[in-house]
């Protein structure tokens, strides 16, 4: 289908910031009414828009674009088959699928009908897939028909033989969903429809969202329709979207920010949003501008990446107005906002299955946020004492935790209140309840008080700012992505001829976040060439360890936890360590001995290793 660019709702143009005053006041006028009418979900938003905007663009890119009409029709033809298939309230359908609108039209489809639908990450293969297809329980799983290899690949260990539909031209012999919905009717469910046992409210779970959490495999996040509802319409608020405003989302769209955030806030707003399947820095000020956009998401360490690229003749040709987005580093701040003259950036802190919201409304650079004096009773947080011998907040004399002075680091926690009607302070859990329970913190200030724990350290200044420190336990970031070590240790050991395994993270100057390094033993020798493509065939890219070192034995505790923290001191300089260390150098595509020269090549950032 194709679209005129130019919206019918107005020009193009606005600049400049809303006040941080009226940013709050109108965050709060557009979630007020979500537990009002518990019936209005944003599948049902999207019905009214369309009433509303008609042909205006709504879903956009090169593949494919979707005005408002075309895509409240699309989702109504999933739906209708998610009714058909007999999917009942609840019951899930995984989506593994790569950025396009289409992906947006099946999940607003079914979860209109009662679904749940799992956003599977698309750079998951082998074990890792079957693990997150799994814990879903899916009676479906639709599959883009470029990823559809990996599902075959997987087939026999999925539980429960969940049925398998491809989306656009295959060889296989699953159906092809997208002929599949041409057969039922565009128009929006009647009443009769979505009052047959399957009436959906905002406390009805809507997606799952996988995180890694600070331990363990994946999990899957519980996200409800009022979650959803609350994403979207608060930073449509925060950002002022109205119908002249154009995002830019080049980030992946099984992520709460890539698929929910960056889209819902500005299609209920009116505007649109240009989507395209992966950052390129060397293409993304040529997108900016061609597609006219006054908005961007971003990820720390894509502004960063842009930042390092050489000069762009389109740089500054664009009409930004805000860059919305978190992980933008200190060091990062100032630089990408003055090279690129961008008036504004909106920096937050959020977690997918988290409670602790903060905003830096006002463009502080290197702060994640603050909470307004007026908030605080909406968004409780607090920062306490954390001890990392125990990895647990420390207890003070009376058995309750200990509040961080300002400036000093914590743990950052989130009051999970009695009240459900605060829809943005809700912890909604995973799918898995022991996991749930361990994300929960209790007795923290008085009895009976129960808080969820972000697993991060954070430290708060006298003027009430937050700033991120780092991630703990068993979790680090790297390339925007948590990397969950047991489940890289896991793939490790897998392979033949490892005995153990220690996996943690290390910094490397000019990257964001940090590189996956692997501490093994394997008495009988390694063959690095097999090695490294075991790695390729089993876990994403940024998952995939940068440096290994080889050991004749690895330390535990006495209850055989590995102890990391020599590791991570001695990090990966060849001079001060005896042990043989390797470096996955993706230009050669094979481990080779880092020596000293090329040490410091990585150390200057001569080699581009964050990329």
């Amino acid at each position: 289908m194709k679209v005129v660019i130019t919206s019918e709702v107005g020009a193009l143009g606005r600049t400049g910031k809303p006040s941080p005053a009226r940013a709050w006041a109108r965050a709060l006028e557009l979630t007020a009414p979500i537990v009002q009418h518990p019936d209005r979900i944003l599948p049902a938003v999207v019905e009214e828009l369309a009433e509303k905007f008609g042909n205006a663009p709504a879903l956009l890119s090169d593949q494919e674009c979707l005005t408002y009409r075309a895509l409240a029709d699309r989702a109504a033809r999933y739906s209708r088959w998610a009714i058909d298939q007999g999917i009942a309230k609840g019951e899930a359908v995984c989506l593994l699928m790569p950025n396009r609108p289409e992906y947006m039209a099946i999940w607003l489809g079914v979860t209109r009908a009662g679904g749940v639908v799992a956003l599977l990450n698309t750079n998951l293969a082998g074990p890792s897939l079957a693990h997150c297809v799994n814990i879903a329980a899916p009676r479906h799983l639709i599959v883009a028909a470029e990823l559809v290899d990996r599902v075959t690949a997987i087939r026999q260990d999925l539980a429960g033989a969940p049925d398998i539909w491809v989306h656009g031209a295959c060889d296989d012999a699953f159906p092809r969903i997208d002929g599949e919905v041409d057969r039922y009717a565009a128009s929006a469910l009647n009443v009769a429809d979505v009052t047959r046992g399957r009436t959906v409210t905002i406390d009805d779970r809507a997606l799952y969202i996988y995180t890694s959490g600070t331990t363990g495999l994946p999990k899957a996040a519980n996200v409800s329709h009022g979650r959803v509802m609350q994403w979207s319409h608060w930073f449509a608020g925060l950002m002022d979207a109205a119908p002249d405003d154009r995002m830019y989302n080049c980030l992946p769209m099984y992520h709460s920010v890539g698929g929910v955030l960056a889209t819902g806030t500005v299609l209920v707003a009116g505007g649109s949003v240009v989507i395209r399947n992966g950052f390129s820095a060397r293409q993304f000020w040529r997108d900016v501008v061609r597609w006219d956009c006054t908005l961007v998401q971003y990820i720390g360490e894509l502004c960063r990446y842009l930042l390092n690229a050489d000069p762009d003749p389109h740089e500054r040709d664009h009409r930004i107005r805000m860059c919305c987005g978190n992980g933008l580093r200190p060091e990062v701040w100032n630089g990408f906002k003055d090279r690129f003259g961008i008036p504004h950036i909106l920096e937050f802190y959020a977690a997918t299955e988290g409670n602790v919201s903060l905003v830096n409304v006002e463009g502080k650079p290197g702060a994640v946020g603050r909470i307004p004096p007026f908030l605080a009773h909406r968004f409780p947080a607090a920062l306490v004492k954390y001890d990392p011998d125990t990895e647990l907040p420390m207890r003070g004399a009376h058995g309750f935790c200990v509040r961080c002075e300002a400036n000093e680091a914590g743990e950052a926690i989130g009051l999970v209140p009695a009240d459900r009607s605060n829809v943005g302070a809700r912890f909604e859990g995973y799918t898995n309840a022991e996991a749930t329970e361990k994300k929960i913190l209790r007795d923290v200030f008085e009895p009976g008080d129960a808080w969820f724990r972000t697993g991060d350290l954070m430290r708060r200044d006298e003027r009430g700012y937050f700033y991120f420190v780092d991630r703990i336990g068993d979790t680090f970031r790297w390339k925007g992505e948590n990397v969950s070590t047991s489940e890289v240790s896991e793939a490790i050991c897998a392979f033949p001829g490892i005995r153990e395994a220690s996996v943690y993270g290390v910094a490397i100057p000019g990257a964001d976040g940090r590189a996956g390094m692997a501490a093994i033993v394997s008495p009988d020798g390694l063959d690095l060439t097999a090695f490294r493509q075991h790695m390729m065939d089993r876990l994403p890219e940024y998952a995939r360890p940068v440096f290994l070192r080889v050991r004749d034995d690895l330390e535990v505790t006495a209850t055989f936890k590995h102890t990391k923290s020599a590791l991570v001191r001695d990090g990966y300089d060849p001079i001060a360590v005896r042990d043989p260390i390797y470096f996955d150098d993706r230009e050669r595509q094979a481990f080779v001995r880092l020596d000293t020269p090329l040490y410091d090549r990585i150390r200057i950032g001569a080699l581009l290793v964050h990329r």
